[in-house]
């Protein structure tokens, strides 16, 4: 095999490393875009699910809700809907595994922007 041999085989194994990375990226991004995080207050009474950009989907609202004031329901639906945000992030995280991998730029970069739009919160009774 001569060098000129050598170097098209190694263009041809760095095109399909490429492509086959570039169909992982968008599967990755076709399984994002599926996803859902949900969230429920601890007794049940606010329950809310966001979509694969963290936008409100689903907010359900029990009888219960009418014991908390109008500032402490607000609260309570922005705690919930954070909880839902950070676990839709625990879910790209596993999307990201396995697909692309966590080790890869592309991996690092959505890992990285899910982590900081939606970090990890505590439970409000766990504080």
């Amino acid at each position: 095999m001569d060098g000129a041999d050598a170097a098209e085989d190694w263009l041809d194994t760095w095109v399909g490393q490429v492509n086959a990375q570039a169909a992982r990226s968008v599967e990755l991004s076709r399984r994002v875009a599926a996803l859902t995080g949900t969230a429920e207050g601890r007794d049940g009474a606010i329950r809310v699910t966001v979509g694969s950009a963290g936008q409100i989907e689903r907010l359900e609202l029990d009888e219960r809700v009418h014991d908390l004031s109008g500032p402490r329901l607000a609260d309570e639906i922005v705690s919930v809907m954070r909880r839902a945000q950070a676990a839709l992030s625990g879910l790209v995280a596993d999307q990201v595994q396995d697909t692309v991998g966590a080790d890869t730029e592309t991996g690092r970069a959505v890992l990285q922007s899910f982590e900081t739009r939606f970090p990890t919160v505590e439970r409000q009774e766990d504080r």
